[in-house]
């Protein structure tokens, strides 16, 4: 008893992959070759492809499998116990070297930028009427 079809791709990940005869082959109206050599060329395409496809996976699968499974772990092992640790560092001290700028700002700069303010609130400019 046969299986039924399992889907492979769920997400859709290799949609943009279509393989199939009619996705990759198609005669217009005015060309169009004998009905038995289309049907053939379509069962030589199916079966090729099927073959080349499966004897790829078969001597390449299990290797690249574990290539990419190491590559992904990898990755993982990367952002889980240094990435993710080194960003949070990198927050704590940005909010600490925050307040330490805020108060600096606070209590030096913005009383220097008021004292100027007041200072320089109290000129005046006239214009002369003569241009010389």
């Amino acid at each position: 008893m046969a299986s039924p079809k399992q889907d492979r791709d769920p997400n859709g990940i290799n949609e943009h992959i279509q393989a199939n005869f009619e996705d990759v082959f198609a005669e217009s109206d005015g060309t169009r070759s004998v009905d038995c050599v289309w049907e053939t060329s379509q069962a030589c395409f199916a079966c090729s492809r099927n073959c080349c496809y499966n004897f790829m996976a078969i001597q390449c699968g299990l290797c690249l499998a574990l290539f990419w499974g190491f590559q992904f772990a990898c990755i993982a092992f990367e952002h889980v116990w240094c990435l993710t640790p080194a960003i949070k560092l990198f927050v704590i001290n940005c909010s600490a070297m925050q307040k330490c700028v805020g108060n600096l700002v606070g209590c030096v700069l913005a009383p220097l930028c008021e004292t100027c303010g007041l200072l320089f609130s109290n000129i005046s400019i006239q214009h002369s009427g003569s241009k010389g």
